[in-house]
């Protein structure tokens, strides 16, 4: 498991491929090393990855990704030089500072674009369909392994979206976000109890509503809803 709040900076040091996996040398800033071992979990943007072989003086680790692994994520398209955030794994009795997180990504997202208020850094992100329906205003979300609050949400027609992300210069600092220029990719991995609520809620209107579902689906998109809207019903909501 891990907390989502990015521990540092790594740089891809060295690539190499056999069919069906590929590996990556991670260069780590100094000191994050210190006690990891061979069969350790690390996130990398985002993704959990296993310790294959550590040099620790030289602070590197190496790591083997399959290929299902590389399709579903960013990570098939990092190169030489590239920057990812990691992380490693939360200790029994830590702090939890962002939200609980498997390293396990669901989707990759499009950044649309970049907003620059004062002393801030404003994402905003597309979401394609089904995965809008997991994503709330005010709820948690992991963008390339760290937690974030979503400032604001909008769904389109067909189950796609998108979300806002607002960042303070100490997440710039600390994170790969301020290299992302719009059109990048992001690993996404959606809040498990959000999830879990909204599946519940589909699953029992189904069960109760059964032929009338097109009917109600219908009538809420006339009021430009939908059914995922109906976990936000007073007494469903985390926040109410």
């Amino acid at each position: 498991m891990f907390t989502g709040i990015v521990q540092g900076v790594a740089t891809v040091a060295a690539i190499s491929d056999r069919p069906g996996l590929r590996s990556f040398t991670l260069q780590f800033p100094p000191g994050f090393c210190a006690g990891l071992e061979i069969g350790a979990s690390v996130a990398s943007d985002g993704v959990c990855l296993t310790v294959t072989r550590l040099e620790v003086e030289a602070e590197r680790a190496d790591f083997d990704v399959m290929q299902q692994s590389l399709n579903l994520t960013t990570l098939g398209a990092l190169s030489l030089g590239s920057r990812i955030n990691v992380e490693r794994a939360a200790r029994d009795g830590a702090e939890i500072g962002g939200h609980p997180l498997s390293g396990h990504v669901d989707f990759k997202a499009q950044l649309l674009s970049i907003r620059q208020p004062e002393n801030n850094h404003v994402l905003r992100i597309g979401v394609p369909a089904p995965w809008m329906r997991y994503i709330f205003a005010k709820g948690y979300i992991a963008i390339n392994g760290a937690s974030l609050t979503v400032a604001e949400a909008g769904r389109e027609p067909g189950g796609s979206g998108w979300f806002e992300v607002w960042l303070i210069p100490e997440t710039l600092r600390m994170t790969t976000f301020g290299d992302k220029a719009v059109g990048a990719s992001l690993n996404i991995e959606i809040e498990r109890q959000t999830q879990v609520l909204v599946d519940t809620v589909r699953d029992a209107v189904d069960e109760r509503l059964g032929p009338l579902l097109p009917a109600l689906e219908k009538l809420l998109l006339q009021q430009g809803l939908d059914l995922e809207d109906l976990a936000l019903a007073p007494g469903l909501r985390k926040d109410a």
